[in-house]
C-alpha cells in the first residue's frame, strides 16, 4: 500500500490585498477639497446637468497631502440631487496633472443617502472580498473650502488601474453594467445580458462602453449565453459569475443584477478571453432596494424569505435562468451560498464587523450635519427598521430594514431549506504524494471524500488563468488504495514553478469545494527556483515615472528597466523572462539571439511598444510600486525587487553598482551607478558599525490571525535578529518607517537583544501597553522600516511594496538573506518561501488554563483529546521566547513552569502544524 505524506493545505487568494493606506479601515479619511470659486456647488450641478466635465478644482488634500489642479464632479444618480448639500463626488487627481495619491488616481465618495447605519456599502465590499476581487472601501470626511460636507463611503474605483492590479491587465473589453441615462421609472433597456442581435446600437442604451471598442465581445457574451450555454466557460468566469448572484440574493441586494434594473456591475474582459464581472454601488444591499422586477417585496419578513433561486425560470435574466439549466453550475452556486451564509451570517460574524464599523465613525456621524438620517436612526438601523430615505428601494419605498433583524431571519430561512439540509459531500485528508516536487515530476493528488458522486481536482500554472477541471477516481487503478473506500486520486503534473489548485465534489443535491472560498481562494504548489546565474545578472537599476530622463527611439519618455552583467563574460537571454506578476513568471520573454555582454548593461522599456524596434516588455511599471522579476529559461528566478511608490525622473538603482542595496538615485541610463540623488546631493545618511550584526529579519504588515500581542490583538510586527553572539543593547536605537524621520520611535532604555537572539517590536501604535509597541503601523501597501542606531546611523532598512495578509517579509537565509515572502516564523528562524499563506483558528482544542493569574506552575487542560500533536510556546510581549512544549496526541494535560518569570504579561500560543491560536497569560505574585 503506497503512503502519502501529508500536506499542509492552507488557502491563498487569487489576487493581490492591495494597498490599504487610503482604504484603511481602521481610520477615517480626511479629504479637503479647495475651489477658487465661491459658487462651486452651482458650477458642479451645473456640470452633472449638462457636460459631466470635471471641475478644476484649485487643490484636494488626502491626509495632509495636498495637490494643486485636480479635477471634481459630482456623481451618482438617484443619491445625487442639485438641491442637496451632501453629493456623491468623483476625483480624480490627474485629469489637469499627474497626481497620485497610495497608488491611486480616482476617489470616488459616496453619500451615505440611502442607509441609516452607515455601514451598508462597506460591509458589503468586506464580505465581498472574501470570495472574489471587489473594491476595497471605507470611510471619509470630506471638507469643501474649509467646511465639513459630511462622512462619506469612499470606495475603490473599477477603473483601468483596477483591473490592471486584479486581472493583470487593463486594455481589453471594460464595460460599466449601468444605462448610460441612469436607471429610473420609464427605463426599457437595462444590462440584463439578454440577446439583442448583432447591430451594436441595440445595446447602446444598457450598457456604458469604457474601453475604446468592445461592442462585438459584449454581443458575442450574450449571443453565448443565450445560444450556446455548453460554451459559456469560454467567455465568462463562471465561478465568479456565481459568487456574484450568490453575494447579491444572500445580501437581498436588489439594485444589481438580480433587481428590475439588473445593473451595478462591471466587465473586464481578460487576456483569455473571458468576462469577470465585478460587483458595483453596494449602498442599497441588506433589503433597501425592494424591487426584483418580478415581485416587490415590501416588508423585512418578505425579504428575509426571498427565494435563493430567484429568477431560475426567468429569460428576462439569462445569468441567472441560463447558468441555473447547468446542474453542475446550480450545484456550484448553492455551495457558495451555503458558504456565504455560514460563514458570515449564521455565526454572527457580519453584526461584529458592523459594530465595529459603526464605533470607528460614531462621532463623524453625529458631527455630519448634513446626513440623510438622525443619529437615532444612525444606532438603531443596524438592529430595527427605519423609514426609507431619498430615493431609497424604488418607487414606493416606505422602510428601511434593520441589517440583522432581516439577515438573522434570512439565514435561519435559507439554512432550513431543502437545498441546504442535504447532506453535502466532504472532503478532507488532502495530500500529494510528494508535498514538495520537483519542476516537471507527476505527482498523485489524495483527497478523503465522503458523501460525493463525482470528485474532481481543478489546477492551473499561472495565477488568473482559467483552471482546468480533471476527475479524481476511487476505483483502485489511480494510486488510490482500495476501490470504494472514499480515497479518490488522479494524476497531476507539475510544469511550472506554481501550480494552484482546489477540489470540488458533488452529489445530485449539492456541491462542496476544498477550499469553501475556491476559485478566490485555492490550494498551492510553489516551487521557489533560483537560477544558477543570481548574482551574475542582475536588474540593476529602473525607472517607473519617467516624464524627462531618457527617450526610447520614438521619442518616448517611457519605464525602463537596466540589466548588469557582473561577469566577464556575455550571457545568452535566449528563452528568459521579464515580468511585473509574480503569479505570470512568463510575461514577456526577450527575443531571441539576446545577449548582455560581460560587464555590460541592457535596457528593456517597460511601455507595452510591442510594435517597436528594440527590447519593448509587454508591460509598463507602476510608480505606485509593484515587483520586476527576471527568470532565466527554466523560470528559475534570476533577480526580483519589489518597489513602492516612485518619484518622477529618480531612479531606483543598486549601489555598489551590480552588488549593492536598491536606492532612489540621480538616473545612470546603462551606465554605472552613483550614490547620488538629483542636484549632486548623496541621501545623507551614515551607515552604522552594527549594519550586518543586527538585522530587520522579518516583519508582518497584514495580520489578521497569525500572533496576537498580549492583549489579543493581531497588530503588525518587526523583527530583529542579532547575527552575532553577543547581547547587543538597543540603548537610544530607533525605529522608523520614515526616512525623513529616523527617530520616530525609541527603543525603552535597558533593552537588549541577546546573542543570535530575536526580538519583536509591535507596530501598532498601543504606546500604553506592556513590551515593545511602536508609534507607528505598517501599511499593507508598501512602505520602509529602519532600523538606526544611537548616532542616527543606519543599521538596517527594507523597503516594500504590497503584502498579504497573514504572510510575513523575511530574509533567507536567517539574519543574512535577501527578503522573501514566507510562511511567518515569529520569533524563530525563517523559512524558505511559502508553506501556507494562512494560520486558520484551530478547531476542537478547546481548553481551559488555570489558575491564570498564575504564582508558579500553569496548567492546560483540554476538554477532549485533539487529533494531533500540539506544540505550545510561551512568549515575552518582546517575542522572546520563554518556554516550549508538546502535548502529544491523545493527551489532555499540560504544565508550564511560570516559577521564575517576572510579574507580568505573557503570550501562549498552541499550533497543529496548520492552525495557530493565543491566549493571553498573566504572571502574578
Amino acid at each position: 500500500m503506497q503512503k502519502f505524506l501529508p500536506l499542509l493545505l492552507t488557502a491563498f487568494v487569487s489576487a493581490s490585498a492591495g494597498a490599504q493606506g487610503l482604504y484603511d479601515l481602521s481610520t477615517i479619511q480626511t479629504i479637503e477639497i479647495t475651489f477658487a470659486e465661491s459658487n462651486w456647488d452651482q458650477l458642479l450641478d451645473q456640470a452633472y446637468a449638462t457636460t459631466e466635465d470635471y471641475i478644476l478644482a484649485q487643490s484636494v488634500t488626502v491626509n495632509g497631502v495636498t495637490m494643486d489642479s485636480v479635477g471634481v464632479k459630482y456623481k451618482g444618480n438617484s443619491t445625487y440631487q442639485a438641491n442637496q448639500t451632501k453629493n456623491p463626488f468623483h476625483i480624480e487627481l490627474d485629469t489637469y496633472k499627474d497626481h497620485i495619491y497610495d497608488g491611486y488616481t480616482d476617489i470616488k465618495l459616496s453619500n451615505v443617502a440611502k442607509d441609516p447605519s452607515f455601514v451598508r456599502e462597506v460591509l458589503s465590499y468586506q464580505i465581498a472580498r472574501q470570495y472574489m476581487d471587489a473594491p476595497l472601501s471605507n470611510y471619509a470626511n470630506v471638507y469643501v473650502n474649509g467646511e465639513l460636507i459630511g462622512l462619506y463611503s469612499n470606495s475603490e474605483s473599477i477603473s483601468r488601474k483596477f483591473v490592471d492590479k486584479y486581472y493583470g491587465s487593463k486594455d481589453n473589453t471594460r464595460v460599466k453594467c449601468n444605462p448610460p441615462a441612469g436607471a429610473g421609472q420609464g427605463t426599457t433597456l437595462v444590462p440584463d445580458l439578454q440577446y439583442r442581435g448583432e447591430d451594436s446600437s441595440a445595446y447602446y442604451a444598457a450598457y456604458e462602453l469604457k474601453s475604446d471598442n468592445g461592442w462585438s465581445e459584449l454581443i458575442d457574451l450574450c449571443d453565448t449565453l443565450a445560444n450556446h450555454i455548453d460554451a459559456i466557460d469560454q467567455i465568462l468566469d463562471v465561478d465568479r459569475a456565481l459568487w456574484m448572484l450568490a453575494f447579491d440574493n444572500v445580501l437581498v441586494n436588489l439594485d444589481s443584477y438580480i433587481g428590475s434594473f439588473a445593473q451595478n456591475y462591471y466587465l473586464y474582459r481578460d487576456d483569455y478571453g473571458r468576462f469577470l464581472p465585478t460587483v458595483w454601488d453596494l449602498n442599497e444591499s441588506f433589503g433597501v432596494f425592494s424591487d426584483s422586477g418580478t415581485i416587490r417585496y415590501n416588508s423585512t419578513n418578505q425579504k428575509a424569505q426571498m427565494s435563493h433561486l430567484l429568477h431560475e425560470n426567468d429569460a428576462a435574466w439569462p445569468l441567472m435562468s441560463q447558468l441555473m439549466s447547468v446542474p453542475q453550475y446550480k450545484r456550484k452556486y448553492l455551495a457558495h451560498v451555503k458558504t456565504m451564509l455560514q460563514e458570515n451570517f449564521s455565526n454572527g460574524t457580519y453584526e461584529q464587523t458592523a459594530i465595529e464599523f459603526q464605533s470607528t465613525i460614531d462621532e463623524a456621524v453625529q458631527a455630519d450635519d448634513n446626513k440623510f438620517f438622525t443619529y437615532a436612526n444612525f444606532t438603531s438601523n443596524l438592529n430595527s427598521d427605519i423609514g426609507g430615505g431619498p430615493g431609497g428601494g424604488g418607487p414606493g419605498a416606505a422602510q428601511t430594514p434593520g441589517i440583522t433583524s432581516l439577515m438573522d431571519a434570512r439565514a435561519s430561512y435559507l439554512l432550513g431549506l431543502s437545498d441546504f439540509t442535504q447532506t453535502e459531500p466532504v472532503i478532507d485528508a488532502a495530500a500529494l504524494s510528494n508535498p514538495t516536487p520537483d519542476l516537471g515530476e507527476t505527482v498523485t493528488v489524495t483527497a478523503n471524500v465522503t458523501d460525493a458522486l463525482r470528485v474532481y481536482l481543478n489546477h492551473r500554472s499561472v495565477n488568473g488563468a482559467p483552471f482546468e477541471q480533471i476527475e479524481m477516481y476511487d476505483d483502485g487503478t489511480h494510486n488510490d488504495e482500495a476501490a470504494g473506500d472514499g480515497i479518490y486520486a488522479t494524476q497531476l503534473l507539475v510544469s511550472s514553478p506554481l501550480t494552484e489548485y482546489y477540489f470540488y465534489a458533488e452529489n445530485d443535491d449539492i456541491g462542496k469545494f476544498a477550499p469553501q472560498r475556491a476559485e478566490h481562494e485555492f490550494y498551492e504548489i510553489s516551487i521557489e527556483t533560483t537560477s544558477s546565474l543570481a548574482g551574475d545578472l542582475v536588474i540593476n537599476e529602473f525607472m517607473a515615472s519617467n516624464d524627462t530622463t531618457q527617450a526610447d527611439q520614438d521619442g518616448d519618455f517611457d519605464d525602463w528597466i537596466e540589466l548588469y552583467n557582473n561577469t566577464s563574460e556575455s550571457i545568452s537571454l535566449d528563452g528568459f523572462y521579464l515580468s511585473d506578476d509574480a503569479g505570470n513568471l512568463t510575461k514577456w520573454a526577450f527575443p531571441a539571439g539576446t545577449t548582455i555582454e560581460g560587464n555590460g548593461y541592457l535596457i528593456v522599456w517597460a511601455d507595452e511598444d510591442l510594435d517597436q524596434d528594440g527590447l519593448h516588455a509587454d508591460f509598463k511599471l507602476s510608480a505606485g510600486g509593484e515587483t520586476v522579476l527576471l527568470m532565466d529559461a527554466n523560470q528559475a528566478i534570476v533577480d526580483s525587487i519589489s518597489y513602492v511608490d516612485q518619484e518622477t525622473d529618480i531612479s531606483h538603482g543598486r549601489f555598489p553598482n551590480g552588488t549593492g542595496d536598491f536606492q532612489d538615485m540621480s538616473p545612470t541610463f546603462s551606465a554605472e551607478n552613483t550614490d547620488q540623488l538629483p542636484g549632486g546631493t548623496d541621501p545623507g545618511f551614515t551607515t552604522s558599525p552594527l549594519a550586518g550584526d543586527l538585522v530587520v529579519n522579518e516583519f508582518m504588515a497584514s495580520n489578521d490571525t497569525t500572533m496576537s500581542d498580549q492583549d489579543g490583538d493581531f497588530d503588525d510586527w518587526i523583527e530583529l535578529y542579532n547575527n552575532t553572539s553577543e547581547s547587543i543593547s538597543l540603548d537610544g536605537f530607533y525605529l522608523s518607517d520614515d526616512l525623513g524621520e529616523l527617530t520616530k520611535w525609541t527603543f525603552p532604555a535597558g533593552t537588549t537583544i541577546a546573542g543570535n537572539g530575536y526580538l519583536i517590536i509591535w507596530a501598532d501604535e498601543d504606546l500604553d501597553q506592556d513590551g515593545l509597541h511602536a508609534d507607528f503601523k505598517l501599511s499593507a501597501g508598501g512602505e520602509t522600516v529602519v532600523l538606526s542606531d544611537a548616532n542616527e546611523a543606519l543599521i538596517d532598512t527594507i523597503t516594500y511594496a504590497d503584502q498579504e495578509t497573514d504572510i510575513s517579509h523575511g530574509r533567507y537565509p536567517n539574519g543574512t538573506g535577501d527578503f522573501m515572502d514566507m510562511t511567518p516564523t515569529f520569533n524563530a528562524e525563517n523559512s524558505n518561501g511559502i508553506v501556507g499563506t494562512r494560520y486558520t483558528p484551530l478547531v476542537g482544542a478547546d481548553l481551559t488554563l488555570y489558575p491564570n493569574p498564575t504564582a508558579g506552575m500553569l496548567n492546560v487542560r483540554l476538554e477532549e483529546a485533539y487529533t494531533n500533536d500540539l506544540q505550545f510556546r510561551l512568549f515575552a510581549t518582546d517575542g522572546r521566547l520563554l518556554r516550549e512544549s508538546v502535548l502529544n496526541r491523545g493527551g489532555i494535560t499540560l504544565e508550564i513552569d511560570a516559577t521564575n518569570l517576572p510579574d507580568g504579561f505573557y503570550l501562549l500560543s498552541l499550533a497543529d502544524g496548520q492552525a495557530v491560536e493565543t491566549h493571553k497569560v498573566v504572571v502574578r505574585r
